[in-house]
């Protein structure tokens, strides 16, 4: 697999090296954005730009690992899903249900997508989303 098909397409399978690999990639990507945008070294305006232009290659990863699993790539909007119960404002449930819906209920699909996608094996051979996971080729084809 290329760089260009690790980061841009929705196709195949990838495996769980390449796929902590990419987990490793946006995290210093995003925290240095960040870094750079709280110390007045980027506008906050350009570190979100940058975090937005990560979005796709963040789910053609997410996407590819899921077939991986033998799991179609429509569970990816569970991360959006996530994402959005964080982001909301539960205070108008009473008790411990604004804590549930917008902490421990994100939190558990968080962790469960990771230890899925990030521990265990993908399915064995070829399955409905392709053949077997290739490695990704970090250094391109030298020609002789």
């Amino acid at each position: 697999m290329t760089l260009q098909q690790w980061c841009f397409s929705y196709r195949g399978r990838l495996g769980r090296r390449d796929f902590w690999i990419w987990q490793a990639v946006w995290l210093l990507t995003t925290t240095l954005l960040f870094v750079l945008a709280g110390n007045d070294l980027l506008d906050t305006q350009m570190a979100a730009f940058g975090v937005v232009c990560l979005l796709w290659p963040a789910s053609a990863v997410l996407v590819k690992r899921l077939h991986d699993r033998n799991r179609p790539g429509y569970w990816a909007f569970l991360v959006i899903v996530a994402w959005m119960l964080v982001a909301g404002n539960w205070s108008m449930l009473d008790g411990v249900l604004p804590w549930l819906v917008g902490r421990a209920i994100p939190f558990i699909i968080f962790v469960g997508l990771l230890l899925d996608l990030g521990l265990f094996r993908g399915t064995a051979g070829k399955n409905r989303f392709g053949a077997a996971a290739l490695p990704v080729r970090y250094k391109p084809a030298t020609y002789q």
